[in-house]
């Protein structure tokens, strides 16, 4: 179902349709109720472009949480175990 928004209501808010667009999917991310990239299509703009529009106005376009960062720690601990390897292989 379309969601319509009168033109009335968008001169009140003095916004173009394509500024609601992106306004309504910058809010829907910051709330968590949408990933970045469905965000940026439903605002109908790049991700790069959606990226933009979320830092204009204060919202980080990534988000670390506990999971994301234990991730990353395992994966830089995989990486430092490699790089010890060879390192311990140059040394012979």
């Amino acid at each position: 179902m379309p969601l319509v928004i009168s033109d009335e209501t968008l001169k009140a808010a003095n916004l173009t349709e394509q500024e609601a667009r992106v306004e309504i999917a910058c809010r829907l991310f910051d709330a968590g109720r949408l990933h970045l990239w469905p965000a940026a299509q439903m605002a109908g703009i790049s991700r790069v472009e959606f990226e933009e529009a979320l830092m204009k106005r204060g919202i980080a376009p990534y988000r670390m949480d506990e999971e994301y960062v234990r991730h990353e720690l395992a994966y830089a601990e995989q990486f430092a175990k490699k790089r010890d390897a060879r390192d311990e292989r140059s040394d012979r």
